[in-house]
């Protein structure tokens, strides 16, 4: 009878085990359902209705592909013989596909599926690396948010994913040494080569913080040395042993040996030590690193698989030579007295590190400052930032949380956020952000009127001859313009217009630049590239000018509330 007690109470000790493993994965379930919809609608209600100028010659690109394939000449501006290296074919391609068959509500819906899923993989990643369900989730939509800027129809959402992903597979990588993780890796630069090749060499920035804190751990590791020298002295004992003639050399050499293994003994131990200090920075030696530097080697080589030629070893080298980065806004230097979000984020990870004993490994350090460098010298990557950075963030948050309470105390939050309360409250928020999101975008249409000559461009279709026209037009709006069939004199691929990429002498870009700040008298420059006409902003500083001064050498075709078109008389 007493064992058949004792029977029914280890089953029901079990069944009550089960019973809470259960539970704990229902409660997991449920709130990673609840936590991909919420950051679903969240991201979509974050993606903008109204296209960037980018988009326009995105769809026209991956036109002309699809008919005459990759000729590395642009077709659009009415400069002859502009070379262009189509640093985003397959992007391009992809987008004129889903244009052609849905239109721009096609455009606008493939852009929100897209930002779903960089929000689902941010919070994946997450919680994949840091075991940190809830917070993964506050950090995934603050991460969104910080970046909503750059959510927009172009090639670089599809990068921001694959480079959240590479951050997963390098991490899992190193914890397991599973082949499909290399594997992943090695496709991901080849991808990127294919659908956006400027940022191809930031690929491997994610490598080298691993790379270099197994480097310093090894330069660091006297016991390396003291082991090599170990391997010396048994190898002359092993030799010496085959003659008993050598029986004290042989002894003095044993005595060596146990001084050098209790030294190495003294060593491991002071570094045990060192790593139980939580002032102390985390320096861990991971020889599967090796395999990534392999790994890496092979991936430097995915670039040569497009067919471009070494354009993705190139394009970002010949670009940093000319002057269009430093004067297009989101390449500029980020001041972080202007980027109060940025500025936010930054303090975020220093504040657990300076004023509590949060402890960070050497690779995240030096990934987050590598990160950091590369903001503030250009505010574009403030993307890569938050988006790699998240899981750093995660892992200081989450470190200080068990150290001042348990992991426990993350456990109960996350049960409390999977009640029915919890549930509640997280449906509630997640309603009050869309909306706070969304509303200013009703009644957005895809194409501002404000912004790119709709209207201009109408009249200029139906009245002037384009095989003999000349126009002059500002960067912003020149996308549109080739978008409707109108030869361009400049247009938001900046790189075709230096003569790094155009293979012409003559810097069209800074032309531009001159000319539209009236850095140059803009007549000056008409006449260096024959202009016939010219069509601007209604307030831009050229229009005043011609307007003001009467200038008799321009003839006002149209003008709408937004644009104006001249034709000039004088050649």
């Amino acid at each position: 009878m007493a064992k058949k007690q004792v029977k029914k109470k280890e089953n029901k000790k079990s069944s009550n085990k089960d019973k809470l493993k259960n539970r704990k994965i229902n409660s997991a379930i449920v709130f990673t359902i609840m936590a991909i919809i919420a950051i679903s609608i969240i991201s979509i209600a974050l993606t903008p209705v109204t296209l960037q100028n980018d988009t326009f010659y995105t769809i026209k690109i991956g036109e002309h592909i699809s008919k005459y394939g990759i000729d590395m000449q642009d077709p659009f501006s009415w400069h002859e013989n502009l070379g262009y290296t189509y640093p985003h074919w397959g992007y391009d391609l992809i987008t004129y596909y889903i244009y052609s068959a849905f239109g721009m509500t096609g455009i606008y819906v493939a852009t929100c599926i897209l930002s779903a899923i960089l929000g689902i993989t941010i919070y994946t990643v997450n919680t994949k690396l840091v075991k940190n369900k809830l917070l993964s989730f506050l950090i995934t939509i603050g991460a969104m948010y910080v970046i909503r800027g750059y959510i927009a129809a172009r090639a670089q959402l599809v990068t921001f994913i694959l480079f959240a992903l590479t951050k997963l597979f390098i991490e899992k990588f190193l914890e397991t040494k599973k082949k499909r993780y290399a594997v992943a890796l090695i496709i991901i630069p080849i991808i990127i080569a294919n659908i956006h090749l400027a940022v191809f060499p930031f690929y491997f920035i994610l490598y080298l913080p691993y790379i270099a804190e197994y480097i310093i751990a090894i330069l660091g590791e006297i016991v390396i040395y003291r082991k090599l020298k170990i391997q010396k002295i048994k190898l002359k004992i092993k030799r010496l042993s085959k003659d008993n003639k050598n029986q004290e050399k042989v002894e003095k050499l044993k005595e060596d040996l146990n001084k050098l293994n209790e030294k190495v003994d003294k060593i491991k131990i002071k570094r045990s030590k060192n790593l139980q200090n939580p002032y102390k920075i985390k320096l861990i030696k991971n020889d599967n690193v090796k395999w990534l530097i392999l790994i890496m080697v092979i991936c430097i080589f995915t670039g040569l698989l497009t067919p471009l030629g070494d354009t993705p070893y190139t394009y970002l080298f010949k670009t940093l030579q000319g002057n269009t980065t430093q004067n297009i806004n989101e390449h500029l230097p980020m001041t972080l007295i202007d980027e109060s979000e940025a500025c936010c984020c930054l303090i975020l990870f220093l504040a657990p590190l300076i004023f509590t004993k949060v402890k960070i490994r050497l690779s995240d350090l030096f990934m987050i400052g590598g990160l950091c460098i590369l903001m503030l010298s250009s505010r574009r990557q403030v993307t890569m930032f938050v988006i790699v950075g998240s899981v750093i963030l995660n892992r200081l948050i989450t470190q200080l949380i068990v150290i001042y309470n348990d992991e426990k105390y993350i456990e109960n939050m996350e049960k409390r956020a999977t009640s029915i309360i919890g549930v509640l409250i997280i449906s509630i928020l997640t309603l009050c952000l869309t909306y706070y999101l969304a509303k200013d975008k009703v009644g957005d249409k895809y194409i501002d009127e404000s912004s790119y000559p709709v209207q201009a461009c109408d009249y200029i279709l139906k009245n002037i001859d384009l095989g003999k026209a000349r126009f002059y037009n500002e960067y912003n709006y020149g996308s549109y313009m080739l978008f409707r069939g109108i030869p361009v004199f400049i247009d938001s691929r900046a790189d075709l217009y230096a003569p790094e990429f155009s293979g012409k002498s003559d810097d069209i870009f800074m032309d531009f630049i001159e000319t539209s700040g009236i850095a140059k008298f803009y007549e000056d420059i008409f006449k260096k590239y024959d202009i016939t006409h010219v069509i601007t902003y209604e307030n831009s500083k050229m229009n005043m000018i011609i307007e003001k001064t009467k200038d008799p050498n321009y003839k006002q075709l149209y003008k709408d509330d937004y644009f104006v078109v001249y034709e000039r008389l004088s050649n």
